[in-house]
């Protein structure tokens, strides 16, 4: 349901969508727009059109987002020269993202246990059966 106001002063519906994703962008996401980028993406997909993600579970889904394995977080060399995955739309926006922020795949292997040794149902000090 849409927020209404009879104030002037609120913000509107799309205002308040441009101010909340302009909160999350980052200071090299200007970085996504030059050419060496576009011509990586380019490549990238060419080379892998499938997505990585949904490929492991035997699925074929086009892929249309060309994603960093591991987050650059800002740096320019880990940008241009960091191994690059292809991805769906959604896988990137929910299994990739999952992974980032935990910091481990809740995949669960045939086994009954996480496939990623990160997983904290491996504790510290314990190994995988």
């Amino acid at each position: 349901m849409a927020f209404l106001s009879s104030r002037s002063d609120a913000p509107t519906i799309t205002k308040r969508f441009a101010m909340a994703r302009s909160d999350h962008r980052n200071t090299w996401d200007h970085w996504y727009d030059c050419a060496r980028w576009q011509r990586l993406r380019a490549h990238q997909l060419l080379e892998h059109p499938l997505c990585a993600i949904c490929a492991e579970r035997g699925i074929v889904t086009p892929a249309a987002i060309v994603d960093h394995v591991q987050p650059h977080r800002g740096n320019w060399t880990a940008f241009v020269t960091g191994k690059l995955q292809s991805l769906c739309r959604p896988c990137h926006d929910s299994e990739k993202k999952t992974i980032e922020l935990r910091g481990y795949s809740r995949k669960i292997g045939e086994d009954g246990w996480p496939v990623d040794p990160k997983h904290p149902a491996y504790g510290k000090a314990k190994a995988r059966p």
